[in-house]
């Protein structure tokens, strides 16, 4: 029940009434596949912060360390945060910011099961390896489709499709992309580059921010698969693999004055046209948790729709599109053309025919 979730749970109260035909700003799909906002509710919710367990959702998005930004008050949902585990879900510099809970833990398999959740969110700490998998394990349990918004490969790993396709049971992953954040900025200049002929020779993007994440990732051990994750978003769209000298991708810094705002340096070096150099240098400035719940209230409905459909296993378009570390790489173009033909149903098997004698 991070920043992350409260940005979600913020924007389903705020664009809950949006019609479907309606352009909201900031709303990229008012009505998918059937679906609209106003059909998400949140059904169950697991933390280990003292501040937040046992409070109903709409009191505890607010609980301290969060520090969003605040654009709609969201209703009381009758819903209290349960105890999860905590696993390795605290780092070292968490560890006197956050008071755990001493609640008992409970069985969240049983809990996603009474409740008849469909989809479950990994919204878990930057590193949260253990933890994220043993989530995955109770969406399992629980019969759950799952957005896996963490750089902890899950539907990028073939042992865990398997999995989901055993149980039938689809996922979209891994390490969510915000709707304009600074990978997919980073990507679409880089394959800008690629398609007018320019060579990357070299490149950069610095993050730095306030919130727990970036405190959270000055463990630069918990850092390793969030590094790994951008830079091979970026490197995808390159015709030629960089060395690992002309490419750097990651956090940097933690400032708490920033809060939950994110500052994003980018840099690409090329050689164009007569062997002459050219270079563009990007600055974006961006909320990071609402960035990230623009993709994520798709995401969610996208799954949802697969479960409907019978489908299962990784969904390549969606998972191309919304995250970094997909199972396969695309354009973006080419990842949104896929994403509007998997809510199209253009892409779904055929239905299966039931006889009863």
């Amino acid at each position: 029940m991070g920043n992350c979730a409260s940005s979600l749970v913020q924007g389903i109260a705020y664009y809950g009434q949006t019609s479907a035909d309606a352009q909201a700003p900031g709303l990229m799909t008012p009505d998918l596949g059937g679906y609209r906002v106003a059909d998400i509710e949140v059904s169950a919710a697991f933390d280990v912060n003292a501040t937040k367990v046992g409070r109903d959702v709409c009191e505890a998005i607010h609980g301290a360390p969060n520090n969003t930004h605040i654009f709609a008050q969201a209703p009381p949902t009758g819903v209290r945060v349960l105890r999860g585990p905590t696993l390795d879900g605290i780092g070292r510099y968490l560890e006197d910011v956050i008071e755990e809970s001493d609640a008992p833990v409970c069985d969240v398999a049983r809990v996603l099961r009474e409740t008849r959740t469909d989809v479950l969110i990994c919204y878990l700490p930057v590193g949260s390896q253990r933890a994220a998998e043993w989530y995955m394990e109770q969406a399992l349990a629980a019969h759950c489709g799952v957005v896996n918004c963490l750089p902890v490969f899950i539907a990028s790993r073939p042992e865990w499709r398997a999995k989901f396709e055993a149980k039938r049971l689809p996922i979209i992953g891994d390490d969510i992309k915000s709707q304009v954040g600074a990978t997919i900025v980073h990507r679409v200049l880089a394959n800008l580059f690629a398609e007018r002929g320019v060579k990357l020779d070299r490149t950069y993007q610095l993050n730095v921010g306030g919130n727990a994440d970036f405190q959270n990732m000055l463990e630069r051990e918990r850092l390793v698969s969030k590094k790994i994750s951008k830079t091979q978003s970026v490197i995808s769209q390159c015709p030629e693999p960089l060395a690992d000298g002309n490419i750097h991708i990651g956090p940097s810094d933690f400032v708490p004055w920033l809060t939950d705002r994110k500052l994003a340096f980018i840099r690409l070096e090329g050689t164009a046209f007569g062997g002459v150099p050219i270079s563009a240098e990007v600055k974006l400035e961006v909320w990071d948790s609402p960035n990230s719940a623009g993709i994520v209230i798709d995401a969610a409905r996208c799954v949802k729709l697969a479960m409907d459909r019978g489908e299962a296993g990784a969904l390549i378009g969606p998972s191309s599109y919304f995250m970094k570390s997909p199972p396969e790489q695309f354009t973006d173009a080419e990842a949104r053309e896929r994403t509007q033909r998997f809510i199209d149903g253009a892409d779904a098997p055929p239905a299966r025919l039931r006889l009863q004698a």
